[in-house]
């Protein structure tokens, strides 16, 4: 705990239950040594008249530690959705403003925070109530304590996630919070006397000046809000007096023993239960703390837990716990008052949540849930299946069509597994038994008495089976997402884990998957089809109602980004798709597969969002599928619906044209007539290579379909699973048969050719996002591409007409030409970690976080990825335009033609040259590549000054990115040595191969004024000191790359 950095005073507070715990201390409360409370004030005899002005000296605190594991949540659990769209922490922050505007005063208010539910609670203030974000003190973090090996007592380990060996330490940690985090000290200063706490969970417990008053005027330390116990809460903890001192306390269900089970829920006998509603005496607290060594000394709760949550075979622990409310013995004088149950709405179970989101409960104008006047005063008894209904998941199925009316409904009973709808009224006594094993659906109209639904009629092909399985390891996605050998993802259960754990954490982060559409697609290559199926069923299991597949499972990755943004009407929209893409690498049975999720802005799924998916493939027990759901004709296009057995549920599945969106997109950013003179002209071809990837079909509609061009532009655009047996990666190297039609070898060199050279070449890779530019006998390195398209941006309409250009960004590794551009031109400058989400964030910086507006936008990697914020992806195709709009637009008729060649070099001309080049070492030993880099790591600091050769190293160091829109800090994303006179020598492993190791090592160097240098050569001594500094031959056995960019 102290190397955890833990306060003191939680110390104390942990040594002082676990003393009681290792003395055999149980922690029970017999029933022998108690008796029942005496009759307490209610709160309408209270005669004191209301003092607002105490309202200046009073802070509310709501507790917000908990993340709700028991209702199967794994983040806070006031972020959870009550009514329509409000969570808990809205409705607590509007019940906030609205008091202030009432009263004129400016409640303080803050919460207690946990580790668990910090940073989710503080990006909501922030995002929805930032005026409440920025008040000082809104947070005070609550401390943490290790689980404890439930047979050892040693601390427990998990490791799947060790964030799970740790537990809050109950909200009775209130007061050691209080006192570590400074709050306590700073809010006596401050002049504040009283302090109101609840539960986050309990909306019903506003600020009340009435009781305030009371509690001032009586002079107690300490007062505890209690409710009359009715049926609903006889598991719940009571007030009591211990005989041995007539002191009022609190006893909790888990101090109470077996035997005394009877007596603790006779809600005749002990009538009052804790609301956890308390209104504490500030100066008080200190003196019992101070007198008590820095704590307060409350009675241990034993927890019986599994160290996983969410997995009830991992470790069994003992979670130590205090109760707040078990502070009423602490304080002498410490009283209590009975409460209206207005005061107490807390969500503890899938009861209580489907009660408060429903009719029996409305919202009122101070923002408090109160029972609906219908009820007559008496909420209906809920009794759902504790076993199938014990998780928040669970009670969404079942309530998918909306929540039933229970207005009229005095006790509720469910008994296996249904499906409800806001069609449905419950009348009186309900009754509801299923017996089988398929969810059924309770009838529309009117329901009230027994009602078996064991032999209904079921859904048919849209029943859910739910499969058991096991984590697999390694199922960590990247930036491109999750890749392997096509083997191991047809092995048994490897996809289907992959994609519920995917369809889990989509589901947690917000989004309602039953709304919009689903996008699926991929690059043709070797498992797509069948892949699609599986996911197809997997989706409607998962209550997904709508989906798009492209034409023959093909659909390119900008394409697919396209139709998430563009595609009408807007109630199809897309929430997020699946694309099923290894992109570059190599395609077949034998070679890789890959899968990735695109969220509802179509960019990739960000840090947050792909880390919960490798939680959940970590801790996975079962996937859900409809395994009777027919299989979709992916190669014809239409619309295909499916129905239900019981007529309760449709499925509509359209197979779309998988070029349609993306091509008319694209119409609307180019000059295409512009572009057609330009192929229309005597002097100039040109010829695309789709390397028999998925840009095969895009190439054709835009350059024959469009453009009106031969058919002979089109170079290997025939779609095919192993990609003709080719590596599709547009580079020097796999794009061998383009780059010796345009006159050069691997390494760029000109060579000699028969014939006439094409005055324009390009190629893509296996699912178009990324491009490679060629002219005649002239390679055009990515980095300086993206440089020239953003100088002639405006020569583009699309950002012609929005005033120009605004912003460029380029990832680390790719050399600094576009730098120069940006400073000339004036537009801002972003240097970003590999991977296109990041430049997803900074497009995004206006619409979603409402920061700067960047846009429009260009951005580019050194890996032959360019695009710009028309989507969210790169995007192969529109860079090959973007040269075609610069080449037209430089070029008029009846003039020489002016070529790829003469732009670079006017370019050079102008801002000078990088000479640059990128050096991969494809399958190399993991382990050892691992450890070349951490050796590199390890040494920045004394390589630091240190001269190699004519170099002076300014800096080493580990590139760390801090994103200037979210906060979120990306660190380890390559090392650099950043020379003195500008050149740079960078190492990265790239986590995009689907087996071994990929070490790239860029070389670049700045010369303003010689331009004409062939680069091998212009290079070759900085490419020696990368190797020197490497010692990549001591590591890897080889100096000799794979591919040279």
């Amino acid at each position: 705990m102290v190397a955890e950095k833990i306060a003191p005073s939680a110390i104390s507070a942990f040594e002082s239950t676990f003393t009681s715990l290792v003395s055999g201390a149980t922690g029970l409360i017999p029933e022998s040594t108690i008796s029942p409370s005496p009759d307490l004030l209610k709160t309408d005899e209270i005669t004191t008249s209301a003092d607002s002005s105490l309202l200046a000296t009073t802070v509310v605190c709501k507790l917000n530690g908990g993340l709700g594991t028991g209702m199967g949540l794994d983040k806070a659990k006031s972020l959870l959705k009550v009514r329509g769209e409000d969570s808990f922490l809205d409705l607590t922050a509007k019940q906030i403003l609205k008091m202030r505007e009432d009263t004129g005063c400016k409640v303080k208010f803050m919460l207690m925070n946990s580790f668990s539910t910090s940073a989710d609670t503080l990006d909501f203030f922030e995002q929805n109530y930032p005026m409440l974000a920025a008040e000082s003190g809104l947070e005070m973090l609550q401390n943490k304590v290790p689980k404890l090996d439930a047979t050892t007592l040693e601390p427990a380990t998990c490791a799947s996630n060790p964030d799970n060996e740790w537990c809050p330490p109950g909200h009775g940690d209130l007061y050691a919070a209080l006192v570590a985090s400074g709050c306590l000290d700073a809010l006596l200063n401050d002049g504040f006397k009283y302090m109101f706490v609840s539960n986050s969970d309990n909306l019903g417990a506003t600020m009340d000046t009435t009781i305030l008053t009371h509690f001032a005027t009586t002079d107690a330390p300490f007062m505890m809000e209690c409710c009359e116990r009715t049926e609903n809460d006889k598991k719940g903890g009571h007030l009591a007096v211990r005989n041995s001192d007539q002191q009022l306390i609190l006893r909790e269900s888990a101090m109470c023993a077996d035997e005394d089970e009877k007596d603790f829920q006779d809600i005749t006998k002990h009538r009052f239960f804790n609301t956890n509603n308390l209104w504490i005496r500030l100066d008080k607290l200190k003196e019992i703390i101070e007198k008590n060594g820095g704590f307060v000394p409350l009675p241990m709760i034993k927890n019986k837990k599994t160290v996983d949550p969410k997995d009830e075979k991992s470790q069994k622990v003992i979670q130590l716990e205090t109760a707040m409310g078990a502070a009423i013995e602490c304080f002498q004088g410490a009283t209590a008052i009975v409460v209206p149950r207005t005061r107490f709405a807390p969500v503890k179970k899938c009861n209580d949540l489907m009660l408060l989101r429903s009719d029996a409960y409305i919202i009122n104008e101070d923002y408090r849930p109160v029972l609906s006047p219908a009820c007559n005063g008496k909420a209906p008894v809920m009794g759902l299946d504790s076993k199938k209904y014990k998780h928040v998941g669970k009670l969404e199925e079942a309530t998918e069509g909306g929540i039933p009316s229970l207005v009229d409904c005095e006790r509720l009973t469910i008994k296996g597994l249904v499906r409800m709808s806001n069609k449905t009224k419950f009348i009186g006594a309900v009754n509801i038994v299923n017996n089988s094993a398929e969810s059924k659906l309770v009838p529309h109209g009117e329901v009230t008495g027994n009602l078996d639904l064991t032999d209904a009629v079921g859904l048919g092909p849209l029943a859910v089976t739910t499969n058991d399985t096991s984590p697999i390891e390694g199922q960590k996605p990247g930036t491109s997402g999750l890749r392997k050998k096509t083997k191991e993802f047809m092995s048994e259960n490897y996809l289907n884990n992959f994609v519920q754990a995917a369809f889990d954490a989509v589901k947690e982060s917000g989004t309602n998957v039953g709304e919009g559409t689903l996008l699926i697609g991929g690059d043709g290559r070797y498992y797509n089809p069948e892949a699609i199926q599986v996911i197809v069923k997997m989706a409607v299991a998962n209550g997904v109602k709508r989906i798009w597949i492209g034409k023959n499972g093909l659909m390119s990755t900008p394409a697919i980004s396209a139709i998430i943004r563009e595609r009408t009407p807007v109630w199809q929209k897309a929430f997020g798709a699946f694309i099923l893409t290894a992109s570059h690498n190599p395609g077949g049975p034998d070679e890789d597969f890959g899968i990735k999720y695109n969220c509802e802005n179509g960019g990739p799924a960000p840090d947050g969002l792909t880390s919960s998916m490798f939680a959940n493939t970590k801790t996975i027990q079962m996937y859900k599928i409809c395994n009777d759901f027919p299989e979709i004709d992916i190669n014809k296009p239409g619309l295909t619906t499916i129905t239900g057995s019981d007529n309760s549920k449709e499925v509509n599945i359209e197979v779309i044209s998988s070029v349609e969106d993306h091509v008319a997109l694209l119409k609307t950013i180019f000059d295409f007539a512009a572009i057609k003179a330009l192929l229309d002209r005597p002097d100039f071809t040109m010829v695309y290579d789709s390397m028999h990837g998925v840009n095969g079909p895009y190439a054709k509609e835009v350059f024959i379909g469009e453009l009106g061009q031969p058919e002979s532009v089109c170079m290997n655009a025939v779609p095919k699973e192993d990609f003709g047996g080719r590596h599709a990666d547009p580079n020097l190297t796999y794009a061998e048969e383009l780059v010796k039609i345009m006159g050069l070898n691997k390494k760029g060199e000109q060579i000699n050719v028969e014939g006439t050279v094409p005055s324009f070449g390009a190629a893509a890779d296996g699912d178009a996002d990324r491009n490679m530019i060629l002219g005649s006998q002239f390679f055009v390195t990515p980095s300086d591409s993206l440089a020239i398209i953003a100088a002639y941006a405006d020569v583009i309409p699309f950002f012609r007409t929005q005033g120009g250009l605004k912003a460029v960004a380029r990832s680390m590794p790719t050399s600094g030409a576009v730098d120069l551009v940006a400073k000339d031109l004036n537009f801002d400058l972003f240097e970003t970690p590999t991977g296109w989400k990041y430049f997803g964030n900074l497009m995004d910086s206006k619409i979603i976080y409402g920061k700067t507006d960047y846009t429009p936008f260009i951005c580019g990697e050194e890996s032959f990825g360019t695009g710009s914020d028309h989507i969210r992806e790169k995007d192969g195709m529109w860079a090959v335009l973007a040269w075609l709009s610069i080449l037209a637009s430089v070029n008029t008729k009846g003039e020489s033609l002016v070529t790829v060649e003469d732009v670079v070099k006017k370019h050079w001309s102008k801002y000078g040259r990088n000479y640059y080049c990128r050096w991969d070492f494809e399958g190399m030993d993991k382990s050892k590549a691992t450890a070349m880099i951490e050796k590199m790591r390890s040494d920045t600091e004394a390589n630091t000054g240190r001269k190699v050769g004519k170099y002076t190293i300014a800096e080493a160091d580990d590139f760390t990115y801090t994103d200037p829109v979210d906060g979120s800090i990306a660190a380890n994303q390559g090392i650099r040595f950043l020379m003195a006179d500008g050149s740079r020598v960078i190492f990265r492993l790239s986590g995009t191969a689907g087996s071994g190791a990929t070490v790239r090592m860029y070389i670049e160097q700045y010369e303003p004024k010689v331009i004409d240098k062939v680069t091998s050569e212009a290079l070759e001594e900085l490419i020696q000191v990368a190797l020197q500094l490497s010692d990549i031959k001591g590591f890897l056995g080889t100096e000799i790359p794979t591919v040279i960019t």
